[in-house]
């Protein structure tokens, strides 16, 4: 049982710093008994600290997936108005999708060095700025050009955010907030088909006034930059002892105020032993699991892209105009909620492995029923089991991948990751014309599908990090 507030507060200060004691056999024992800075978060309840963390986080993850879902609609605006074909409108897309790709890689390396607090802001502030000024362009050069700086912010806050929150998340339910996390992208990508629906097809100029509301994250930087605290992991192997004392020491008074003083247990699962990682996330401990996780992201990012991206433009091709088929991508769009709801709860009873299975198999199923979907209400359906499953499996992807590297290649290992799936959303607009051409919707989903079913059995090859302490 942890120690009541004040006397327990001196007792882990005093220990935690193991550098202030003296070197006696009691001293020596007095360090190696007591809990460690990781202990004491993993032992705590979720207090407000906890919440606000995954608030403050969670909106600029809507945010990013707010810019991500706008695309959708506005290169189907764009389509009309400027009158582009299917190649160029896949171009639009896909540079930005370049653009993360190289976010991703960089962004991770950069909060392994320099934290994650400075990047997740500094991200922020560099697409914020970049959908604002996306806003003003006269063709498509311009917008593609500035479509790239949007992509290497997005790219870079999203495994960022993951790795805070799952570094700052108790043991026992670090998959459900990294889930509730990723929850989030589906408020954003709501908020992008309200957007669409009601401002960007209202008008040849709305889709720029949906683009000026996409610079709001650039105001939101300034809110993470000094509202959020430093990943306690991170400061800890920067040798910032007192920096992670002062944090932890703060989650615990945020403890103590919600229940009085008393403490929870400290966590009995097993700890995560330090791991041999010579060669990185490609040494011989991490070469299964990089690879394995580096599939299900490429698999994942293609399918969803592709279908998520390409549906409103796919309904104005079938005859449906901008508003119908912006309003049938609302209707699809709001089952992604349920399937987060349903992702987080399986999440910690099921373990991750199973529930990402689990959700990429029915988002397989659901790519099978929209492709051969016809009519108005065969389109909704399938369309929400799709939007159901799948982003129950991004939430379950999100949890796993801070599960599966030791802090010092953490962040470089979600954002490789997270990198190489970018190849897949590169490609992913890319393919759709020459595809829908050569075998109609049916063939463009049945691509869809079996990369989902790819990623299934990659799943498979992923170790199971349920309620195992984080290195």
């Amino acid at each position: 049982m942890l120690l009541p507030r004040g006397r327990a507060g001196v007792a882990f200060r005093t220990v935690t710093s193991n550098s202030h004691l003296p070197h006696t056999p009691q001293a020596v024992g007095a360090a190696a008994a007591a809990p460690t800075r990781t202990q004491r978060l993993d032992a705590l309840p979720v207090t407000s600290k906890h919440r606000r963390l995954l608030i403050g986080s969670g909106i600029g993850w809507a945010l990013d997936a707010m810019d991500i879902g706008l695309v959708s609609f506005i290169i189907a605006a764009l389509a009309v108005h400027w009158e582009l074909d299917k190649s160029t409108t896949s171009w639009i897309a896909s540079v930005g999708f370049i653009g993360m790709a190289i976010g991703a890689s960089l962004s991770g390396l950069l909060a392994d060095r320099i934290g994650r607090r400075q990047v997740f802001a500094a991200t922020l502030l560099i697409y914020g700025v970049a959908t604002g000024a996306s806003a003003l362009a006269t063709s498509v050069g311009a917008l593609m050009v500035f479509r790239f700086i949007v992509g290497l912010g997005l790219g870079g806050e999203l495994p960022v955010a993951s790795t805070l929150v799952s570094e700052f998340s108790p043991r026992r339910v670090r998959g459900r907030m990294v889930v509730i996390l990723e929850a989030f992208w589906a408020l954003g990508w709501i908020a992008a088909a309200a957007i669409g629906t009601f401002i960007v097809a209202q008008s040849d100029a709305g889709w720029r006034w949906g683009l000026v509301l996409g610079a709001v994250p650039a105001v939101y930087a300034i809110v993470v930059r000094l509202g959020l605290p430093e990943s306690v992991r991170f400061l800890e192997s920067k040798g910032r002892h007192d920096e992670a004392e002062a944090i932890v020491a703060s989650f615990e008074a945020a403890a103590g105020n919600a229940l009085g003083g008393e403490r929870g247990n400290t966590p009995t699962g097993p700890e995560a032993a330090p791991e041999h990682t010579e060669g990185g996330i490609w040494g011989r401990a991490l070469r299964q699991r990089t690879l394995a996780f580096w599939a299900v992201w490429f698999c994942v990012s293609l399918a969803y892209y592709g279908a998520f991206i390409w549906i409103p433009s796919l309904l104005v091709s079938q005859g449906y105009t901008l508003v119908k088929s912006f309003t049938f991508t609302l209707i699809i769009t709001l089952a992604q909620l349920p399937g987060y709801a349903a992702a987080a709860w399986l999440i910690e009873p099921w373990g991750r492995r199973r529930t990402l299975f689990v959700f990429l198999a029915g988002s397989a199923l659901g790519a099978v029923a929209y492709g051969l979907s016809a009519a108005e209400w065969q389109i909704i359906a399938a369309g929400c089991l799709l939007s159901f499953f799948n982003l129950g499996a991004w939430g379950a992807l999100y949890a796993i991948g801070p599960e599966l590297y030791p802090t010092h290649v953490r962040a470089t290992g979600t954002g490789a990751g997270a990198t190489f799936g970018r190849i897949g959303s590169i490609i992913a607009p890319l393919i759709v014309p020459p595809v829908l051409a050569f075998g109609g919707q049916v063939a463009v989903f049945g691509v869809f599908a079996a990369a989902f079913a790819l990623a299934c059995a990659a799943a498979l090859a992923l170790p199971e990090q349920k309620g195992k302490a984080l290195d």
